[in-house]
C-alpha cells in the first residue's frame, strides 16, 4: 500500500452512481465497511490515495430504472432484489440519499422480461425519466465530483448519455463497462477539451478472470514459453451473466477482454487461436463467477505444455475494490486539473484503456501519479 505525501486536510468526495445493482451494493457496504479506522485494511490496494481514504467517499446521488429500487433511501436499494451478491457489511446507515428514476434508452434488454422477478428488473415508470438537463441539474446540485457507470453490459446509447451529462456538468466521469467512452478518441478528446477527467474503460477486477490471464500471458512471453491458443469461460448467476445471455450486447465486452489479454501477448493470436467471454448463466451461482482457463504452449525445443485453472470469486466486491482506488483518482485528477484520461488509473484499472500496457509498467505509472511524480511512459520502449 502507498500513502500519501500530502498533508492538506481532507475533503468529502461526492459520488453519484447510474445503476444501482450488485457492482454498487458492494462498494457502498464497503464504504461502511471501511469507515470505521478501526477496521484492517485487508482488501484495499490503498488506503490513503493521494490524501484521500475510504471514509472520504459518500455518495450523494443514485438512478435506476428498477421500481424495487427507485424511491428508495441508497442503504435499502442495495440490497433490493434481484441484487444478489453477498452481504459483508448488514449494517449500512441511511445515506440521506433515494435512488431517483434513470434514463432507460438500451440500458434494458427486451429478453430480460422473460426471467422470474427477482432474476430480473422490473421497470419503473417510463414517464418519469429524466431529460439530460434534470441529470446536469441534479449532479451540479449534489455537488457530485465523480460519476460512476454502473449500467447493463451493452447499454451504448445511455453510458452515452450519461457521458454528455457528465461534461455539461463537469464531472469526473468512471466508466466502468465495455462500452468505449475514455478509449474512443473522439470522446477522449471532448473531455480533454472541457478539462474533465475520465477513468475507463471496463473495469477489471481486483483478483479475477481478466488480471490472472494477462499476469500469465505475460509469464508466458518473459520465460520464453510460445502461447500458441487459450480460453477463458466464465459462468455466474447475476443480472449481469443474465443481461449477457442475449449474445447481440457482447460485442464490446468481447473485444474489451480479449484485448486486454493479446495486448500483452509476446505474439498476437489468430482469432481461431483465442476465446475469452461470458459462457452461460447459471442463476444458482448468483454473484459467484467461476473462470475455467486453458493456455497451450511451447517450451524449450519446441515441447509441448498446458496449463488449466479454475477460479472463483464473489463478482461485485472484486470490482469494488477497484472502484474505490478509481473514484479517488478521479478526484486527484481534478484537484490537479487534468482533463481527458487519466491514462496511469486507465492502464492500471481498466480492461480497454486508451493505452495498453503490461500491468508492471501500468503499476509502477499509477503509483508516480499517485505520488505526483513525473509522467512515467506507458507505450514500452
Amino acid at each position: 500500500m502507498t500513502s500519501s505525501p500530502h498533508s492538506l486536510a481532507r475533503q468529502p468526495i461526492n459520488i453519484a452512481i447510474i445503476g444501482v445493482g450488485n457492482c454498487a451494493s458492494s462498494l457502498v457496504q464497503g464504504l461502511s465497511h471501511y469507515r470505521a479506522e478501526s477496521n484492517d485494511h485487508l482488501g484495499l490496494m490503498h488506503w490513503d490515495l493521494g490524501g484521500y481514504r475510504p471514509c472520504d467517499i459518500q455518495v450523494v446521488a443514485a438512478w435506476d430504472i428498477d421500481r424495487r429500487k427507485v424511491g428508495q433511501d441508497v442503504a435499502q436499494a442495495i440490497f433490493a432484489k434481484p441484487n444478489c451478491t453477498q452481504i459483508f457489511c448488514r449494517e449500512v446507515p441511511e445515506q440521506g440519499v433515494k435512488v431517483e428514476m434513470g434514463h432507460i434508452l438500451d440500458g434494458y434488454a427486451e429478453h430480460m422480461a422473460d426471467y422470474p422477478d427477482d432474476r430480473t428488473f422490473l421497470l419503473a415508470e417510463e414517464e418519469a425519466q429524466p431529460s439530460r438537463s434534470d441529470i446536469v441539474k441534479r449532479l451540479r446540485e449534489a455537488k457530485v465530483d465523480v460519476l460512476l457507470n454502473y449500467l447493463p453490459v451493452g447499454s451504448q446509447e445511455a453510458t452515452e448519455f450519461y457521458a454528455q451529462c457528465a461534461l455539461d456538468a463537469g464531472v469526473a466521469f468512471v466508466n466502468n463497462i465495455p462500452v468505449f467512452i475514455a478509449s474512443d478518441p473522439k470522446w477522449a478528446a471532448r473531455f480533454e477539451s472541457a478539462g474533465v477527467p475520465i477513468i475507463g474503460d471496463d473495469i477489471k477486477a481486483q483478483l479475477g478472470a481478466t488480471i490472472v490471464h494477462r499476469v500469465l500471458t505475460d509469464l508466458f512471453a518473459k520465460r520464453g514459453v510460445k502461447l500458441d491458443r487459450t480460453y477463458q469461460l466464465n459462468t455466474g448467476g447475476n443480472t449481469d451473466f443474465l443481461n449477457m445471455s442475449n449474445r447481440t450486447r457482447l460485442k464490446s465486452k468481447k473485444i474489451s477482454k480479449t484485448e486486454a489479454v493479446q495486448s500483452v501477448a509476446e505474439t498476437r493470436l489468430e482469432d481461431e487461436n483465442i476465446h475469452i467471454g461470458p459462457s452461460d448463466y447459471v442463476a444458482w451461482q448468483n454473484d459467484n463467477k467461476v473462470c475455467f482457463l486453458r493456455m497451450e504452449g511451447q517450451l524449450f525445443g519446441g515441447v509441448p505444455m498446458n496449463l488449466e485453472l479454475r477460479l472463483s470469486v464473489e463478482d461485485s466486491p472484486n470490482s469494488a475494490g477497484v472502484a474505490i482506488d478509481m473514484i479517488r483518482c478521479a478526484k486527484v485528477a481534478s484537484d490537479r486539473g487534468i482533463g481527458g484520461p487519466v491514462h496511469p488509473a486507465a492502464a492500471y484499472f481498466c480492461k480497454h484503456p486508451p493505452d495498453q500496457t503490461t500491468d508492471d509498467r501500468a503499476y509502477e505509472a499509477l503509483e508516480a501519479f499517485i505520488n505526483g511524480e513525473g509522467a512515467v511512459a506507458l507505450a514500452a520502449e
